[in-house]
């Protein structure tokens, strides 16, 4: 972890020094470039944790029923399940993968910018300090209804229904959270959920043009 966040330091560095060869050196800047990238970079396992969720949700009436109708005997289930996944060519844990791989990343740049050694005063539009929390709140309440929208976007209806609770308790948890952290770290967020929302809106639109064009 301490390698990936070092890398990530320096990859902030750089865009720094991006920003500054054309003129106007700034942190903000840098964030903003850096999360951009690495959104992009890890774009494939978002696609690939996207499917992966559409194609379980299209099984998912059909595993219920099979829940329901072997669930007196457990060896036959799972038998029809395989069958089922098989058939469908879904693997329920092919939407874990993505999102294990992308853990260390998001961990990495989570302590780089926290503990970002920032030269000087690292001011951004309104605020004066990225170092520190954001006085006006206006990053906070950003990532919170962001990160509602991302939760709503990525998820079929019916996950919507069974996971009504946690959208909800979500981005109050981001809410709180980015009231104490470095203001940096919350416009790292900030611009990731949107950019998450962008990417997800085009895997989601590609998905249903697939499927129309299969059925």
């Amino acid at each position: 972890m301490d390698f990936l966040s070092n890398a990530m330091q320096y990859l902030l560095t750089f865009f720094y020094n991006l920003t500054a060869s054309i003129g106007f050196p700034n942190y903000g800047w840098a964030i903003i470039l850096l999360t951009i990238v690495l959104k992009v970079a890890l774009y494939p396992l978002t696609v690939s944790q996207v499917k992966s969720m559409k194609a379980m949700a299209l099984v998912a009436p059909k595993l219920k029923e099979l829940q329901e109708k072997y669930k007196n005997n457990p060896e036959k289930l799972q038998k029809e399940m395989g069958e089922l996944y098989k058939t469908h060519k879904v693997n329920p844990l092919s939407g874990c993968w993505p999102l294990l791989v992308q853990m260390p990343f998001l961990f990495a740049i989570f302590l780089a910018i926290r503990d970002f050694k920032y030269v000087g005063e690292p001011s951004f539009l309104w605020l004066t300090n990225l170092a520190n929390p954001d006085p006006l709140y206006i990053l906070p309440v950003i990532s919170a209804v962001s990160t509602y929208f991302q939760a709503k976007m990525s998820a079929t209806p019916e996950q919507q229904e069974q996971q009504k609770i946690m959208t909800m308790l979500m981005p109050v948890f981001i809410l709180y959270i980015s009231l104490t952290f470095p203001s940096g770290l919350v416009l790292y967020w900030a611009v990731g959920t949107i950019v998450q929302i962008i990417q997800q809106y085009y895997v989601n639109k590609k998905t249903a043009a697939v499927q129309g064009e299969a059925s």
